[in-house]
């Protein structure tokens, strides 16, 4: 079974870095069975949204408006490992941060950062960004 693990998040101030990493388990990194994966967020009274992603097989990444140009979405196939290299982070970043996978493609690259998209999900690890 596959599963996801985050890790990496804490508390940093505002214009300060942080990088995620998602170990994942089970046989995932093959371009035949994980598709995509992703990092999504959730701040408190909001809806999960998708922050980055990333096309295993050439490596395509796609980001949400709000993080093009700080954040870096990144894979290492030899250790299993998903990253999120998040950079001059903003109190607005602030959120529980989530790992996911999908195991079919997303035809419409449009819904690479849909939740709903995604199958495999990991429990989240917290970011807190003070001003």
């Amino acid at each position: 079974q596959t599963q996801l693990v985050e890790s990496g998040g804490g508390s940093v101030q505002a214009g300060g870095s942080l990088r995620l990493s998602c170990a994942v388990f089970g046989n995932i990194y093959s371009t035949y069975y994980i598709y995509y994966m992703g990092w999504f967020r959730q701040a408190p009274g909001k809806e999960r949204e998708g922050v980055a992603a990333i096309y295993t097989g050439s490596g395509s990444a796609y980001y949400a408006s709000s993080v093009k140009g700080r954040f870096a979405i990144s894979q290492d196939t030899a250790k299993n490992t998903l990253y999120l290299q998040m950079n001059t982070l903003k109190p607005e970043d602030t959120a529980m941060y989530y790992c996911a996978a999908t195991s079919h493609d997303i035809a419409n690259i449009a819904r690479v950062l849909v939740e709903s998209e995604y199958n495999y999900w990991g429990q989240g690890t917290q970011v807190t960004v003070s001003s």
